[in-house]
């Protein structure tokens, strides 16, 4: 079908076809023939946030959440550089993104001109793909294109710059018909299926890691099967809680900062691991140094470029995750074979990570018990409660003690970067409003994005947001007090009132001080209708799960003198 029309509205038109129906921006002139396109097509919202790091978040929780492709818009210059901190965390998350960026007039280039970057230099290491719109009319092939190239193989974040001057062009658009399809997702051959289950079968220490590639398909309830059918634990990858039930009896733990030992020392002694669309990050690898050498490896991906990465493994497999573990399903059900796994195998280190996950009742009565806190949490909120999270040393809790039950409840950055917690609640609230969602996150990232307080006001968009506020960068003063004791520097933080806050912003807010206060001021918030904010007082001394900082002293004390 042929239309003459202006680029930018072309890259509209390109929109609606590829299925968008939210998209994010923060607005800017460069760009604001499409957003003036958009006015004519009420098949998407356009969200206006308060800042293009914050809409980058927003763009990506919402990929994350509804599995489609997240798409923002941001100016040239200022614009795309606050942009580029979602992008890398899609990036690194194998989140389907598409990023259109305004840029300097094509006839401007290389001249420095007002704002002026290099957009597809700049963005070419933290993105799958970039271009450079040059000729109008062939709008329908690349933005076409860059969904294509964000949704398949590893899914991922692209870029186009869309030069000023090129946006208001008129030219001859040639679209194909909207029902396209392309199927990009590989099987495994049924010599590597058989292959994989004779490996399985020889095990006496088998283990499954289940990565991206789990969550990402949506397929919790096939690894159950298998799990269950080759009698192996399950253990998440980092920040990849939801891909299994942790209430199931064969999940273990998931891997991340502050692994436990016995969880380590599990898997290291494991004789066959089976791991599942993961790219073994530096935190999932706990340092490159998880999988022992004696171990056989079985890593399925859907992208080539991730076996033989981090580990050569004894058997790799490109495939899609989903259809592999389906195709496996379809071998062991006729058959499966293993009288080498000892009777209790499982249960024992089932009941390591029960030890090491189940919250305490605890009270604070001048601050929040933490503990207590994530044991109210675990009561209290429904099973279909989407938790979107920071990076810091609260999330340490969250990490240890909170029960994912269902797949698709939780979304956070494997790139651990702050302020992202707020924005991407947004975005999953925007993908399913009649669940709660809740943002969960430090004092010091909430201050990074907390001007998206208002964009959740204006746009009617009821998240809660907890703020765990001990007046701290408190992963950084955790290692400072580790490394450096009675050196503080730089990490103290004074804070506002956040519920006070919230109250001014014209959503609803409480300031809680002790735990019996904690579990009614949640009800509140599950059944308001306008976004609530929960401030938790927590006690800075108690700086991480685990320790205090007093003794994170002493052991730095102990460690120079031994």
């Amino acid at each position: 079908m042929m239309n003459t029309i202006t680029a930018a509205k072309a890259i509209v038109e390109v929109m609606v076809r590829e299925g968008v129906e939210k998209a994010f921006c923060v607005p800017g002139e460069s760009y604001l023939s499409v957003m003036d396109a958009m006015y004519d097509y009420s098949e998407i919202e356009l969200i206006s946030g308060r800042q293009e790091g914050g809409v980058s978040f927003m763009a990506e929780g919402y990929a994350k959440a509804t599995g489609k492709v997240g798409v923002c818009f941001a100016t040239r210059g200022p614009g795309a550089t606050n942009l580029s901190i979602g992008l890398h965390t899609a990036y690194q998350d194998s989140t389907p993104v598409v990023a259109f960026i305004g840029q300097v007039e094509s006839n401007f280039r290389g001249k420095e001109g007002f704002q002026e970057i290099d957009l597809p230099e700049y963005f070419k290491h933290i993105v799958k793909w970039t271009a450079e719109l040059r000729e109008p009319e062939r709008v329908p092939e690349l933005v076409h294109r860059a969904f294509h190239i964000a949704r398949s193989g590893r899914p991922g974040p692209v870029l186009i710059s869309l030069p000023e001057n090129i946006l208001n062009e008129v030219a001859e658009m040639e679209f194909t018909k909207s029902d396209t399809s392309v199927y990009s997702l590989p099987r495994p051959s049924i010599d590597a299926v058989e292959k994989a289950k004779k490996l399985l079968e020889e095990a006496k220490r088998p283990v499954i890691i289940a990565g991206g590639g789990v969550t990402h398909t949506k397929s919790a309830s096939e690894l159950v099967k298998v799990a269950e059918s080759i009698n192996s634990p399950v253990v998440s990858a980092f920040r990849r809680f939801d891909a299994f039930p942790n209430h199931h009896s064969h999940y273990v733990g998931s891997l991340g900062l502050g692994t436990p030992k016995y969880l380590i020392d599990f898997i290291q002694s494991a004789d066959v691991v089976l791991a599942l669309g993961t790219r073994f990050s530096q935190i999932t690898s706990q340092d490159y140094s998880l999988i022992n050498v004696e171990s056989k490896l079985i890593h399925i991906d859907i992208s080539e470029g991730e076996l033989n990465k981090i580990y050569r493994p004894e058997l790799g497999v490109v495939s899609d995750v989903k259809s592999f573990l389906i195709d496996l399903l379809s071998v062991t059900e006729k058959g499966f074979n293993n009288t080498l796994i000892k009777k209790n195998y499982v249960q024992n280190v089932r009941e390591e990570y029960e030890k090491f996950s189940t919250p305490q009742p605890i009270d604070g009565e001048t601050t929040v018990n933490l503990d207590g806190m994530m044991h109210d949490l675990n009561s209290v909120l429904p099973e279909e409660t989407i938790l979107t999270s920071d990076a810091g040393n609260f999330f340490g809790w969250m990490y240890r003690y909170y029960s994912f039950k269902r797949e698709g409840t939780y979304i956070g950055p494997t790139s651990g970067t702050m302020g992202y917690g707020l924005p991407s609640a947004i975005g999953a609230k925007l993908a399913h409003p009649a669940r709660p969602v809740i943002a969960f996150a430090g004092d010091g990232g909430m201050m990074m994005t907390i001007q998206e307080l208002e964009t959740c006001v204006r746009n009617k968009i009821p998240v809660i947001v907890i703020v765990v506020n001990n007046n701290m960068y408190g992963t950084i003063r955790m290692h400072q007090e580790k490394n450096y004791p009675n050196r503080v520097i730089a990490t103290d933080l004074t804070n506002p009132n956040f519920a006070e806050l919230m109250k001014i912003m014209g959503g609803d807010g409480v300031l809680v001080e002790n735990n019996k206060d904690f579990a009614p001021a949640l009800e509140d918030a599950l059944s308001s209708q306008v976004p609530f904010l929960i401030e938790v007082k927590a006690d800075p001394e108690h700086i991480s799960v685990g320790k205090t900082m007093e003794e994170l002293r002493e052991m730095s004390q102990r460690k120079a003198f031994s």
